[in-house]
């Protein structure tokens, strides 16, 4: 399979990947609510899928890729943990010097108009940070040529983004923005992971060496967006069990994934 194709492939599965975040937006244009503890079982259930993925489908075949280069464990295993560490200090660094609102917005405003538009842009750099690691895991791992494990990877974040999409649609809700509006931001917040998934697939597939370094990246991003954003919000309001419950169903199903597809 030649570059382009591969490149192709990669796009078009983060797209893909993507657009699951439009999908569970929609439910926000027939219902008004949702219960904490559905929203906070949903995120935990993504936030499991992403922790499945970040091992099995990043960080192991990193090191395996490593090997086969250089022939050496030690070299590997520096290399894809020198990536993780740089991935979680490079979404750190975004997330700690750009303005954002934390991922679900619970905040009521008072309405003026000034307000509302600088709400709204918040809330979309911090889902665009949160989505930038999916959009580049899914894009490096096309990039790595095993298409088996690139598609249960691609698949992993698509499900995931489905409750994400849903929460965010049903936050922007609370805080007074109409269905329509609330269903268009959420699934705008999806078009970030295509252009990752082209920046990822595109480097790695030019420059293959570089591939178990952006492989540890992608899978330390994710684990900080895990651990900084998703678990803390599903653990605040008094239903940790449901929320490790949907995490346990999550990462089970992105074993799943991994084995029967790659």
């Amino acid at each position: 399979m030649n570059s382009q194709t591969i490149i192709l492939y990669g796009f078009l599965a983060s797209f893909a990947a993507g657009m699951m975040t439009t999908i569970g937006a929609i439910p926000c244009l027939f219902i008004k609510k949702i219960s904490a503890k559905f929203e906070d079982t949903t995120l935990g259930f993504a936030a499991g899928i992403m922790l499945g993925a970040s091992f099995f489908s990043l960080i192991v075949p990193g090191l395996d890729y490593a090997d086969e280069l250089w022939n050496s464990k030690y070299f590997s295993v520096l290399a894809v943990l020198g990536g993780l560490l740089a991935g979680v200090l490079g979404i750190w660094s975004i997330e700690k010097y750009s303005p954002h609102e934390h991922f679900v917005i619970k905040e009521h405003y008072d309405g003026e108009h000034k307000e509302k538009i600088l709400k709204i842009w918040l809330f979309v750099i911090a889902i665009t940070i949160h989505n930038m690691p999916e959009g580049l895991a899914v894009g490096v791992g096309f990039g790595g040529g095993d298409l088996g494990k690139a598609i249960a990877l691609a698949i992993g974040i698509g499900i995931q983004n489905a409750p994400e999409g849903l929460a965010v649609a049903f936050s922007l809700l609370t805080i007074g923005y109409s269905r329509i509006n609330a269903f268009l931001i959420a699934a705008a917040t999806g078009l970030f992971e295509p252009v990752m998934g082209l920046i990822g697939v595109s480097i790695v597939t030019v420059f293959l060496p570089i591939l178990p370094i952006a492989l540890g990246f992608a899978a330390g991003a994710m684990l900080f967006v895990i651990s900084h954003e998703i678990i803390p919000e599903t653990h605040r309001r008094g239903h940790e069990n449901w929320a490790t419950g949907g995490f346990t169903f999550g990462l089970l199903t992105m074993l799943s994934l991994d084995i029967l597809l790659g």
